[in-house]
């Protein structure tokens, strides 16, 4: 009886594919030098590095020129969110009453110390990726992320230390290079005024 061997096989394993959200997490962590929330999926912590005051899109688009080119914009459910310098979130409320908006009921969110936002896919590293102006869209399967997706409108340059040029309030009277969060706060005010007149404008009327 002519014992048997047992075969070897010759076929390397199949490699596990990695994890896009390990990718992308790693890109945040070690290119940005941003801070993530465990586990999956992920999430971008704020208060750290910037802060976000997030509005209607179609309110957000009328901001975008109070922004420097390196500020970075994301989009989410059709609300748009632009990146502050930290601490601005807790300058909201009192910037907000000096504008004389204060008791006007706003559509306009602060998120800063302690908070969190999705964290969108980063950009295509082939550069497809474009920057948009006020009036511009961006051309994509879901640019406004109604879809429930978060997508970035501007993203975040690795390496160009972006949160240095984000709106803060030291850049009131022009001092540096970084725009002026005063400015910012008072268009989207207005802006989310406007789109909140609009919006009981359009409401049928109740006849009784």
């Amino acid at each position: 009886m002519v014992p048997t061997v047992p075969l070897v096989s010759t076929v390397p394993l199949p490699r596990r594919p990695r994890d896009p959200d390990d990718t992308a997490r790693r890109w945040y962590e070690d290119e940005l030098g941003w801070a993530t929330t465990p586990g999956e999926p992920f999430r971008l912590v704020t208060g750290l590095r910037f802060d976000v005051l997030e509005v209607p899109a179609e309110a957000g688009y009328a901001a975008l020129r109070h922004l420097g080119p390196a500020s970075p914009v994301a989009m989410h459910g059709g609300r748009m969110r632009l990146l502050v310098a930290a601490g601005g979130a807790d300058e909201l409320p009192g910037l907000l009453d000096w504008l004389e908006w204060g008791a006007v009921a706003l559509d306009l969110r602060a998120i800063g110390a302690g908070g969190h936002i999705e964290a969108p896919p980063p950009p295509d590293r082939t550069g497809s990726s474009r920057r948009i102006g006020s009036a511009d869209r961006i051309a994509s399967p879901d640019p406004t992320g109604s879809q429930g997706a978060a997508v970035w409108l501007r993203p975040p340059e690795p390496g160009c230390e972006s949160e240095l040029l984000l709106p803060t309030l030291s850049a009131v009277g022009g001092v540096g290079g970084a725009p002026d969060l005063v400015r910012l706060v008072d268009t989207m005010a207005t802006e989310c005024h406007r789109v909140r007149l609009r919006r009981a404008c359009a409401q049928p009327l109740a006849f009784s």
